[in-house]
């Protein structure tokens, strides 16, 4: 059985049967008739699937935002927020899409090139418990307005929201099958997701998850011969130029270090600061971080909420502690507190050397660090020197300065004087131990098609 419990209580919310082989074998067979019909549809009857579910999403998002905080534990008004930014991404594919697939024509020595976009067939998504409609939506939009069918693994901890999730595709109008969820227990996933991979139904594969989650994934693609994304963790760096506006970065690192409790890969998790600003920076931070409420995610006042699962709280409570053992300064925060639930307070950690947990590791939650540069190159070097590469941001009241220092981070992305946030108008994805691969705008509805060229002599 699959058991979710409510972080906040620690109680039981559900209990769900997880699919039997043959279940799993009869969800498959089904899906690929499903996409063999759909790849027929044109995308202009697509189109009405999917704007009809973003009317959905937006009608029923204080519902499906209730099950979000209750079986994650996210603050309400940002579960009611990522249904109805699920919505947006649902509407921008249905009217783009057309366009991102348009035949190409190419002039090959006066003769006819052209280059289609054919859909492979069914793809799988390994889905995460952190976002829980919007990881699924975004990766669903793209794959299945370009003619694809979809068979979701998501996390079982937010299996209400995975039924949820399967339950409005087909109130949309789409066929039944052409999108499915399988129900999978912890203890089977990696065996399970192997043989989904390797299973022929199967044409690719895209993940969001942990680093080793997607080094799993990615092996057991590479043997199948399958095509994949991968979009995994981060160590985000925000980097504080001494010519910064202080006020602005201060809330914006915040907002973006405690959104979703800390739970995000591309939360702001390393503020790489000027040294002649950092101790004022420091003040800043910890008098506005200290305001953040902690408590019941259905309480709107409240900020953090709990992470998703005890071992999660104590993991980072470790990376904290042994940080803090090797000489780290833990200005606030830092202990576990003494109440139901799943619940860990901000947290700054400053005075971090290379090697430390905080330095090193992605953190999942509601911790920052806070480093010191000596200048823009140095600033530039802390920030490289990480094995991830997903999302980054730059401080300066220069454009050109801070450009310049954008350009030399080894990131999928870099907002300047703006926290890092996925865009349907942009492409999502990174490099390094932060995968590859991109979701979101024609760049993500592209990375599961076959991209054919024909030549007529």
């Amino acid at each position: 059985m699959i058991v979710t419990i409510n972080p906040a209580t620690e109680e039981i919310l559900a209990e769900y049967p997880a699919m039997t082989s043959p279940e799993v074998e009869e969800v498959l067979l089904c899906s690929e008739e499903a996409a063999r019909l759909w790849k027929d549809i044109p995308v202009s009857v697509r189109k009405k699937s999917m704007t009809r579910l973003a009317e959905l999403l937006r009608k029923e998002k204080d519902e499906h935002g209730a099950l979000i905080a209750r079986e994650m534990g996210k603050p309400i008004r940002e579960a009611v927020a990522e249904v109805e930014k699920c919505g947006w991404v649902c509407d921008y594919y249905a009217e783009h899409a057309a366009a991102f697939l348009e035949p190409e024509s190419v002039d090959i020595d006066c003769r006819i090139g052209m280059v289609t976009f054919e859909p492979l067939g069914v793809v799988l998504g390994v889905m995460p418990w952190n976002f829980p409609f919007w990881q699924v939506i975004r990766f669903a939009a793209a794959v299945m307005m370009a003619g694809n069918g979809v068979v979701i693994k998501h996390a079982p901890n937010v299996t209400g929201s995975a039924i949820a999730l399967e339950k409005l595709f087909r109130e949309a109008g789409f066929h039944p099958d052409l999108y499915r969820t399988l129900h999978v227990d912890i203890e089977d996933v990696n065996r399970v997701v192997g043989e989904l991979i390797a299973h022929p139904v199967i044409k690719a594969v895209s993940i969001t998850g942990s680093t080793g989650a997607g080094m799993a994934v990615a092996e057991k693609a590479g043997k199948a011969l399958k095509r994949s994304v991968l979009e995994l963790g981060g160590n985000d760096p925000y980097i504080v130029l001494d010519d910064a506006d202080l006020d602005q970065a201060v809330d914006v690192c915040i907002a973006s270090r405690l959104l979703n409790t800390g739970q995000s890969c591309i939360a702001a998790k390393r503020f790489i600061v000027a040294g002649s600003i950092k101790d004022r920076f420091e003040e800043m931070l910890l008098d506005k971080m200290g305001l953040a409420v902690m408590g019941d995610p259905f309480d709107p006042s409240v900020r953090i909420g709990p992470l998703a699962r005890k071992d999660l709280r104590d993991e980072l409570h470790r990376q904290v502690e042994q940080s803090r053992a090797e000489g780290a300064n833990v200005l606030c925060g830092g202990a576990v507190p003494d109440r139901k639930g799943f619940f860990y307070p901000a947290t700054i950690v400053t005075d971090v050397l290379p090697g430390m947990a905080v330095y090193d590791q992605e953190t999942f939650g509601p911790v920052a660090t806070v480093l010191e540069a000596a200048g823009d190159d140095d600033a530039v070097r802390i920030a490289n020197d990480s094995p991830y590469g997903l999302g980054s941001a730059v401080f300066s009241r220069d454009p050109e300065r801070a450009m310049n220092v954008a350009a030399r981070l080894e990131a999928g992305n870099c907002f300047i004087n703006s926290m890092v946030k996925s865009d349907p108008r942009l492409p999502f994805g990174g490099i390094k131990q932060s995968g590859y691969g991109r979701e979101l705008s024609r760049y993500g509805i592209r990375e599961f098609v076959n991209v054919k060229s024909i030549y007529i002599g």
